[in-house]
């Protein structure tokens, strides 16, 4: 097994994206090489990559998010805002009506961005909606959680086994270059 370099800015690009590193170490890269350390973890991947293969500097994607106004109290009849951004003002209102289980999950919030113009009653209905799907399919993670996909897909194939045995066999891919998908061969780390 080959250790993890550390990342310096030594690395090519292609070497760099066949290891796993945190956002903290990204960002601790980014900030000691006068890079923007601000973005999401896959966006400081790319950043970085161009930068240890061309030593071009690339610039934070700007995401405009339009800031929504409401004057009046929200009701069920309350129109969806267009460029809906998650607030207290609508926590508050969906725990009244959902009860205090209610989270903005990310299906949820896709809903909400997805169909303004609908109503907030239209966005009740569908939070129950998605609520239901969950429990029937397995839901999608995205790709920047590595470490939860790991983790499900290693449980999926080991029913019995511990969250210790999980994290060990994590550790253990992380430590290899290449993907980080789960693989019937990381047990061997438990041997």
């Amino acid at each position: 097994m080959s250790a993890r370099p550390g990342l310096n800015d030594s690395l090519d690009g292609k070497t760099f994206r066949n290891y796993y590193y945190l956002k903290e170490e990204l960002v601790a890269f980014c900030r000691a090489n006068n890079l923007p350390a601000s973005g999401s973890k896959i966006e400081l991947t790319d950043r970085i990559a161009v930068f240890l293969d061309t030593g071009e500097v690339l610039k934070p994607v700007k995401k405009s998010r339009a800031k929504a106004v409401l004057t009046e109290d929200l009701t069920e009849e309350s129109v969806i805002e267009s460029g809906f951004v998650c607030s207290e003002r609508h926590r508050a209102f969906f725990k009244s009506k959902i009860g205090k289980s209610f989270s903005f999950n990310v299906l949820f919030q896709n809903w909400l961005k997805a169909n303004a113009g609908r109503t907030y009653g239209d966005a009740i209905a569908a939070y129950y909606e998605i609520a239901e799907d969950k429990k029937k399919k397995k839901t999608k993670i995205d790709k920047q959680f590595e470490y939860n996909t790991y983790v499900r897909d290693f449980f999926e194939d080991n029913k019995g086994r511990s969250l210790e045995d999980a994290i060990t066999c994590w550790k253990y891919k992380k430590s290899l270059p290449g993907h980080n998908r789960y693989e019937k061969e990381d047990l061997d780390a438990l041997t």
